[in-house]
């Protein structure tokens, strides 16, 4: 268990390296750039690097599902499938990333209108995860943060409401709420002191703002029942990482380029400092029509 410990130590280490201010620390011709222009790393399911095996199986799946879980050991096997994160929120934050993607739920048979963090099993609850993110935006009042909501799963008006209102509870005015946010640069943001975007995919497809790439790997069922005790992170996502990572070092954001670019484990690799560092090709197009 120790070895285990010092081994993950030296992971977020790595990942954390110079990069927990990495939007204040932008050049000034970036500042003014939309944000929809800009690359920003993300996770994918950033919720899930802990979820609760002793708890009921939840409503994002299927009953034939639900009812094999009644066994323990299939819960367990549902856990390694269901991480696709090592890190908490705010150790995410600190090595760079700034979009989390987020799968909501009550829990069933539960009294109240609390909402929990969902992927296959129930995570910690949302407003624990917020206070952690809000903790991190108030130490750090130059960097902005995209939380995505978008999986919501046994919830009723009630739920919404509660849901809506715990966020504006643990961001109050670092909320940024624009109808066109195609516009909205680090500048502004800093001028207003908001430091939390709030988008859907129906704005995007409305508008054409943000924009978001998944570098994941989803595995098929005949992948998972041949590697049931290995897990997603052994099974697929070592053996891909540097293909993943040499397609993000491909690419180049900007008005028809990629914007915010999720994955899974985000410290295996150095994925947010390389995603971070594509925004200088932003810089060197700005040099180049500076001279021309």
């Amino acid at each position: 268990m120790r070895e285990r410990g010092r081994r993950r130590g030296r992971a977020v280490a790595a990942l954390t390296d110079g990069n927990a201010d990495w939007m204040g620390s932008l050049p000034a011709p970036l500042r003014s750039l939309p944000l929809s222009n800009l690359a920003i790393p993300g996770s994918h399911d950033s919720f899930s690097y802990w979820v609760d095996e002793k708890s009921p199986v939840g409503p994002d799946q299927a009953t034939a599902i639900k009812r094999l879980a009644r066994i323990s050991l299939v819960r367990k096997i549902m856990k390694k499938w269901s991480v696709t994160q090592n890190l908490t929120f705010k150790e995410q934050l600190e090595g760079g990333i700034r979009y989390f993607d987020l799968r909501v739920s009550s829990k069933p048979g539960e009294i109240g209108q609390e909402i929990y963090f969902i992927h296959g099993l129930f995570g910690i609850k949302v407003w624990d995860g917020l206070k952690e993110i809000n903790t991190f935006l108030e130490q750090h009042p130059k960097e902005v943060i995209f939380l995505d909501f978008n999986h919501f799963y046994a919830m009723d008006d009630g739920h919404h409401h509660f849901l809506i209102n715990r966020i504006h509870s643990a961001f109050e005015s670092k909320l940024c709420a624009v109808e066109c946010v195609e516009y909205v640069t680090l500048q502004y943001m800093w001028e207003k002191k908001h430091q939390f975007l709030e988008t859907t995919l129906e704005e995007r497809s409305r508008y054409g703002t943000f924009h978001v790439s998944q570098a994941i790997l989803t595995p098929r069922v005949k992948t998972i029942a041949r590697h049931l005790i290995r897990g997603l992170k052994n099974t697929l996502v070592h053996r891909n990482l540097p293909m993943i990572l040499n397609w993000v070092k491909e690419q180049k954001p900007g008005v028809m380029g990629v914007n915010i670019i999720t994955s899974d484990f985000v410290e295996l690799v150095d994925f947010a400092a390389t995603v971070i560092a594509l925004n200088d090709l932003l810089l060197e197009e700005d040099e180049s029509v500076s001279k021309s």
